[in-house]
């Protein structure tokens, strides 16, 4: 198993993980981030590599991306920066990101420099199921990743139950068919939403994604399912000064 499979296995609730852009605020800061976020109590971690067009983001990871993009960030520089990933950071780590650089990087050479860097697992959310299962689902495998598929409220049981079936580590619930940034709707209707996926009763575990910036939201969130994800929340924070304080700041309000 990799560390993300045991944590999933030793902890059941109130998993928190934070989402951040590779080199962002500077281009420098990806591994700085990571082992305060460690020291903060957060549970795993979602490393964003960045792109040109993310069609699925807010505002805010939008911002951040052209800013490391524009700073120099690549695939390349990432896994160099991650060398050194797992002499400070023991909790599981995620790559997130759109595909294109996958692919121009080759499927192969992302999957082995993941293995050799620490990381756990991807998510890659414009990447087509049937292409993962016919094409790439064995060079994951290979390298002990798990891929982490997404679900929105207009996803039907039929492709939920073949998700499910792929999946190996969690899946991401998405809260709406929204960008991320938007608070988390605690409606009657994503109240059902959330309740007709628990009551399914899937074999891997759910974590909620996409407006969880307080306490209250992750704690509504954790209601539904194994944990939250908080990404847009954090990276405005990261604007703010010191990296190290900011990170401690803000994970103090979730880990007191």
């Amino acid at each position: 198993m990799n560390r993300l499979q045991q944590l999933f296995q030793h902890k059941k609730k109130d998993i928190l993980s934070i989402y951040y852009t590779a080199g962002y605020p500077a281009l420098d800061s990806t591994l700085k981030i990571a082992q305060a976020l460690q020291e903060s109590g957060a549970d795993f971690l979602e490393i964003g590599f960045p792109y040109s067009d993310p069609v699925a983001d807010g505002p805010v990871i939008q911002a951040s991306s052209k800013q490391a993009l524009d700073q120099g960030m690549t695939l390349h520089l990432l896994f160099e920066q991650l060398k050194d990933l797992r002499k400070t950071v023991t909790i599981p780590i995620l790559l997130m990101g759109y595909v294109n650089p996958v692919l121009q990087f080759g499927v192969a050479n992302f999957c082995k420099a993941c293995a050799e860097v620490g990381v756990d697992g991807c998510i890659i959310p414009d990447l087509p199921m049937y292409e993962y299962e016919e094409l790439y689902k064995d060079e994951f495998e290979k390298n002990g990743l798990s891929n982490i598929f997404l679900v929105t409220p207009q996803t039907s049981e039929e492709r939920i139950r073949k998700i499910d079936g792929l999946s190996n580590a969690f899946i991401y619930l998405l809260s709406s068919s929204a960008t991320t940034g938007k608070n988390l709707d605690v409606s009657a209707q994503a109240k059902a939403y959330f309740s007709r996926i628990k009551a399914m009763e899937l074999h891997n575990p759910l974590m909620i994604g996409f407006g969880i910036s307080d306490k209250q939201t992750f704690d509504s969130a954790n209601e539904y399912a194994s944990g939250a994800i908080i990404g847009s929340a954090f990276v405005k924070c990261l604007a703010q000064g010191d990296v190290a304080t900011q990170v401690k700041d803000f994970m103090k309000e979730f880990r007191p």
